[in-house]
């Protein structure tokens, strides 16, 4: 595990660590490349819809967060000998009904906003609200939770990558483009390829505790070798849709700009032996995850 220093149980700074600000990246991401597309591309940008979908966004990761501390500490797969940063019900910090509570909060304020949207762009935003909901809370949660299946990677692709770009779109223009999903494809390779770097770090651990995920199936040679496909194609589709789609201007190649940044956490990933060293290359994939989606962003603007 982490050593940090640890928040007192119940205090504020309890729910802030369950939130796991790190993450918020991830569901900011998408959004940014949603609203970069929207102008580049339709010429349609409204910063009150763009924010409200940001904020919608992050509500929705926030709550996942508080969801998955819950379901594994009920699933018994935060251990004591866990690697990851800590989670709040394993350490005692935040109760069940406390983490429910933060569930309700952050859903609640997700669907608030999300009822506006509907209101701006019509009712396929409740799909999408809904859709999204229903991912975060059966991650880990339910009958037949998908992240204990080796499902994981797949709906993280689709939700936080081609989802999130063209929901955000689809607000702010209240139409869809094919190339909307070209575009998407950045952002749900290197979104993938945290929760990878996250379970290839864990893969021993959640083995032993019965959870199954794309690294635990892959074992350790494969499942690297894949993450390093999935950030290797995040550089290279902007190259592939520059050359065989008109509509991409070569500015959407300022993505190799953050090519320095991949070396790092590529490195530490094809060669770290301890679980632990992961960690510092699951924060780093996080940073390029976000410096792609800027830099993505950026090109599309131009």
């Amino acid at each position: 595990m982490i050593d940090t220093a640890l928040p007192r149980a119940g205090s504020p700074g309890a729910f802030v660590l369950a939130a796991r600000l790190r993450t918020l990246p991830a569901a900011a991401s998408p959004v940014v490349v949603g609203w970069a597309f929207s102008y580049g591309f339709v010429g349609a940008f409204d910063w009150v819809v763009g924010l409200a979908a940001m904020i919608a966004a992050l509500a929705l990761q926030i709550g996942a967060n508080f969801a998955n501390d819950l379901s594994d500490y009920r699933r018994g797969t935060d251990g004591p000998d866990r690697l990851g940063p800590p989670r709040a019900a394993a350490l005692g910090l935040l109760s069940q009904n406390q983490l429910l509570l933060g569930v309700g909060i952050a859903f609640s304020v997700a669907t608030g906003i999300g009822l506006y949207l509907t209101w701006v762009a019509g009712w396929p935003v409740i799909v999408i609200g809904l859709a999204g909901m229903l991912a975060a809370v059966t991650y880990v949660g339910g009958p037949w939770p998908y992240g204990y299946k080796a499902l994981g990677e797949v709906f993280v692709f689709v939700f936080f990558g081609l989802i999130a770009v063209s929901g955000t779109v689809f607000v702010l223009t209240e139409t869809i483009r094919n190339e909307v999903f070209f575009a998407a494809l950045p952002v749900s390779l290197t979104v993938t390829a945290i929760l990878l770097v996250n379970n290839i770090r864990d893969a021993t651990s959640d083995k032993r505790s019965g959870k199954i995920t794309l690294a635990v199936i892959l074992g350790g040679r494969r499942s690297r070798i894949c993450y390093v496909g999935l950030l290797v194609s995040a550089f290279v589709i902007p190259l592939i849709l520059v050359v065989f789609d008109s509509d991409f201007d070569p500015w959407i190649l300022l993505v190799t700009l953050a090519i320095p940044a991949a070396i790092g956490p590529v490195r530490t990933v094809l060669t770290a032996e301890v679980g632990g060293e992961f960690n510092q290359a699951l924060v780093s994939t996080a940073r390029l995850h976000f410096l792609i989606g800027i830099l993505f962003s950026l090109g599309l603007v131009l």
